[in-house]
């Protein structure tokens, strides 16, 4: 039943409904839409907290190659290898590597970079071997120490999508 001043007991809240409009045989009092606004704004929030996901993931793979790039580039290879579980490496005079413990990966990475002063790290390219499989392509310039020579090669950071999160699986140098 419905007031006069649009008071709703069935549903205990102020304003007409289109229902209840015409019984009331007023159309000065504002119109109440069941959902309204709210509604809108709700299926709105539904919908952008369901589309980012997957921009999500790849804004994280963007913040995970930066951080492999800026990792490399101040040679701190406990960073670069932080948060995974196994690291398989295939870098210039170490022979190939199975999977290893992070710490394991970060002293040889050091020992390959440690001779080197780095000038640059640009992302070059990225392959996608699937959802959860990626290769981030990156050039790497640099100076040994003691000349004055550039040398350039190109690194591919391999990441896995593990839990949601982007993690460095794998790192390969060629020359």
């Amino acid at each position: 039943m419905t007031t006069d001043q649009g008071y709703s007991q069935e549903c205990g809240r102020r304003g007409i409904t289109l229902e209840n409009r015409e019984a009331l045989g007023s159309s000065r009092h504002p119109v109440v839409r069941r959902g309204g606004p709210i509604l809108a704004a709700a299926f709105l929030f539904a919908v952008l907290c369901s589309l980012p996901a997957s921009l999500k993931a790849q804004e994280d793979l963007g913040q995970a190659i930066e951080m492999a790039q800026q990792s490399w580039l101040s040679h701190n290879m406990s960073a670069l290898v932080a948060g995974s579980d196994t690291v398989r490496l295939r870098i210039p005079g170490i022979a190939p590597s199975a999977s290893l413990r992070p710490g394991q990966a970060s002293r040889l990475l050091e020992q390959y970079v440690k001779s080197a002063e780095e000038i640059s790290c640009e992302r070059t390219g990225l392959r996608e071997l699937s959802d959860d499989h990626v290769y981030a392509e990156v050039q790497r310039v640099y100076v040994v120490q003691g000349t004055d020579q550039q040398r350039t090669e190109t690194i591919l950071f391999g990441f896995r999508r593990i839990d949601g999160m982007w993690r460095l699986r794998e790192v390969r140098v060629t020359p």
